[in-house]
């Protein structure tokens, strides 16, 4: 049996969510993050995510969730979705969230310093509750590291 290879260097992941607010969806992740929009209609939008597809559902209130899970004792929203970007973009997007004044679930900081892994990151929510997390590492090589 073959396998299909990606025409990409890499595989694009496809994460769909939930969202109550279409509109203020489109303005975090199209206008505030630069996210392109792709297809849409008037229950779910596309969005480039940083070369992947992310597609915002809406739903009622009730159907968001806020369990957490405690990492380095803080309190890491279980579900959450985000990007690995090399270190000096997310220094850099972690000064202009900080200029715009985003309220931050967990501050930038680093975890693992000096050990394998070490990796910044720094989560916060968008306009419906959903968890972002950004992330870098120093050396991308250690993404999977134990």
């Amino acid at each position: 049996m073959s396998r299909h290879l990606p025409t990409t260097p890499y595989p694009r992941f496809h994460l769909a969510f939930p969202v109550t607010d279409l509109a203020a969806a489109r303005r975090f992740y199209g206008e505030f993050l630069g996210c392109p929009e792709g297809r849409s209609s008037e229950d779910w939008v596309d969005f480039d995510f940083f070369g992947h597809q992310i597609v915002a559902h809406k739903v009622g209130a009730a159907g968001m969730t806020d369990a957490t899970s405690l990492v380095d004792g803080k309190r890491v929203p279980v579900r959450h979705f985000g990007v690995v970007l090399d270190l000096p973009a997310w220094e850099a997007l972690a000064a202009r969230f900080r200029a715009a004044g985003v309220s931050f679930v967990i501050e930038p900081y680093v975890r693992f310093r000096g050990e394998p892994g070490e990796q910044a990151t720094m989560f916060f929510l968008d306009p419906c509750g959903n968890a972002l997390e950004f992330k870098a590492f120093r050396e991308m090589a250690s993404l999977f590291a134990t």
